[in-house]
């Protein structure tokens, strides 16, 4: 029996970039469904648990630790992207009450998942922004990675138009938080969540232990 992976991801998040590669092989070694749950970034969510103005460390290290995670899985890696999917202030952090982008992006990630495409869309949306294509809002950069998708983006905009998809995105923060995390990216099968994009082998341990056909 297919068995569901339910994937917490972020388009501001430089891990949630770096599992995209291990969740198109879960799929291909294990019966799974993997279902792509998208997010807001945690600046948007809760700014307080990572940004501190006066303690850059945190956000210092995750920039080195994303790139030479990066290095050691061969994936380009451009932190932070430009643009930031987050617009958001240099010093103050402060977190800009007009979005363009990552409203945008997640409800076009939703409509993807919807239709099944899901891994793919976020594949090659992210290997956009992080893999270091400058002003990737711009031009058809956004069209053909949606079409290298399998999708076509002038279809999802339509779709997102007054839809319900970032109320689903509200809905997938609340099933995150109920599944016991906040983090991004959080795997849950079975109620049980596995956080971090190095966490992917000890998810198919797991599902080897369920006996999931390979």
């Amino acid at each position: 029996m297919t068995e569901t992976v339910d994937v917490y991801w972020s388009f501001r998040s430089p891990y949630s970039y770096l599992v995209t590669p291990d969740l198109a092989r879960l799929r291909e070694d294990f019966d799974v469904d993997v279902q792509m749950r998208i997010v807001y970034p945690i600046a948007i969510r809760d700014p307080s648990l990572v940004f501190d103005p006066s303690n850059r460390k945190k956000p210092m290290y995750i920039i080195m630790d994303s790139r030479r995670r990066a290095e050691f899985l061969g994936m380009p890696m451009v932190v932070p992207a430009r643009p930031d999917p987050i617009v958001q202030e240099p010093g103050t952090m402060k977190v800009a009450e007009q979005q363009p982008y990552i409203h945008r992006l997640s409800a076009l990630g939703v409509e993807a998942a919807r239709r099944g495409k899901g891994v793919e869309y976020v594949t090659q949306v992210s290997a956009l922004v992080f893999g270091g294509t400058e002003g990737w809002d711009q031009g058809d950069h956004l069209q053909n990675a949606v079409a290298r998708a399998g999708l076509d983006l002038a279809e999802l905009d339509a779709a997102i138009e007054g839809g319900d998809h970032l109320d689903e995105v509200l809905r997938n923060q609340d099933a995150l938080s109920a599944a016991g995390h906040w983090g991004v990216p959080t795997m849950v099968v079975r109620n049980e969540p596995f956080f971090g994009q190095d966490r992917i082998d000890t998810l198919r341990w797991r599902l080897e232990q369920y006996g999931l056909a390979r």
